[in-house]
């Protein structure tokens, strides 16, 4: 009986060797990432894509079952993240609680903001409420990760409890750690976003796609995250064998950007295009017209300082952005392109239902831009009134 007790605790019940506990391991965190980025993200968040309601409560049983989680609560902070990102609201920035905060401790963040039903109520809706949300995964999230518990231990013995120990560590590591903090700090970026995020690698399959944060910030709703041909998101290949199951409807796709060539003036499939590439006319914007110039006036500066000309020093403290500013007084060319994208960029802010006035905005400029006598920006001008929309094939 003794014998039998050791053997128990050992192994458990499958007698598995190692490597069989630690294929079992991979498979069990690799489900829950993809639950996490399928459901969670795409789908609940942001309705990118819509899963078959047997799958939908697939994921949803997962997530209950190894993450305790709470669709309403998750959905809620990451769309706060997104309204108001980068600020003392967001609970991911490590811009305002620090890296070592949001790396190490993010899930503490994640918890504090789920604490508040206002924004709960004001950033949830559209989530699962019925009876089993209602009585079983809400009110009883702590019963899943405990059931997970029983499991694993009944399965492998004491390697069982390690085994669960570290499937609760992982998404609160790789998710509210890695991805909202090192994505937020460290990488590369294909967008000039309005925030701080980035591209921690072109593939990580452990992660789901969301290494690729930078173009998710850029094209929140789309459901495919990787955008540039070296770029794997292994989340949306795992969307497109479920697509063609017929368990997974695309709904939307980050549109792709053609260039028409002997454009005059700038129409309503110029005006369409830039309003979906923001991000892209910023990034070309700096990357064709003014990253030259600073080439040739601004090489003496510190590479921090050359640096924030992409975000106009937004993340500059107060000291390093009078510098920046005295720099620019000083440079009058300098200064005048950096007017050109302040302006252009502000068209975006009018709103939506001015159309007509956006249209006439965007004419001016080209306008102006062309007349300007400023050889860069007039290729750039005569390139964005050439800018249309490839249809996404979903």
């Amino acid at each position: 009986m003794f014998a039998a007790s050791l053997d128990w605790l050992s192994r458990g019940l499958t007698q598995a060797a190692y490597w069989q506990m630690a294929v079992y391991f991979l498979v069990m965190v690799q489900l829950t990432i993809f639950t996490t980025t399928l459901y969670l993200h795409r789908s609940a968040t942001h309705r990118g894509v819509d899963f078959h309601p047997l799958l939908t409560h697939a994921f949803r049983f997962w997530s209950w079952l190894t993450m305790a989680m709470v669709t309403k609560e998750w959905v809620a902070v990451h769309r706060l993240h997104h309204a108001r990102c980068e600020t003392d609201e967001d609970p991911h920035s490590p811009r305002f609680h620090g890296i070592n905060k949001v790396l190490w401790r993010g899930v503490e963040l994640y918890q504090d903001a789920r604490l508040d039903k206002a924004m709960l109520e004001k950033y949830g809706k559209g989530t699962p409420d019925d009876w089993l949300e209602r009585h079983v995964y809400t009110p009883r999230s702590t019963l899943g990760p405990v059931l997970m518990l029983v499991i694993d231990v009944a399965l492998f013995g004491l390697p069982g409890l390690l085994m669960w120990a570290l499937q609760m560590a992982w998404i609160p590591f790789w998710a509210a750690g890695v991805i909202n903090g090192l994505g937020h700090w460290w990488g590369y970026r294909n967008f000039d976003t309005a925030d701080t995020a980035t591209n921690l690698t072109p593939w990580a399959v452990w992660i789901g796609g969301e290494e690729l944060h930078n173009n998710h910030h850029a094209f929140p709703s789309s459901a495919k995250f990787a955008l540039r041909r070296f770029e794997f998101d292994i989340g949306w290949a795992a969307i497109r064998v479920f697509q063609t199951l017929r368990l997974a409807k695309v709904l939307r796709i980050a549109p792709q950007l053609n260039v028409r060539p002997n454009i005059s003036v700038p129409d309503t499939e110029t005006l369409r295009a830039i309003m979906a590439h923001r991000w892209q006319v910023a990034t070309d914007y700096f990357v064709t017209v003014l990253k030259p110039q600073l080439r040739h006036e601004a090489s003496e500066l510190p590479r921090r300082l050359r640096r924030a000309f992409r975000s106009d020093g937004r993340w500059l403290d107060e000291a390093h952005r009078e510098r920046l500013r005295a720099f620019i007084a000083e440079r009058p060319n300098l200064a005048s392109l950096l007017a050109y994208r302040q302006r252009l960029l502000a068209i975006y802010e009018l709103r939506s239902v001015e159309m007509d006035a956006r249209m006439e905005a965007l004419r001016a400029w080209c306008a102006e831009a062309e007349a300007s006598g400023i050889h860069a920006l007039q290729e750039f001008s005569a390139r964005l009134k050439g800018y249309a929309l490839v249809p996404a094939r979903i």
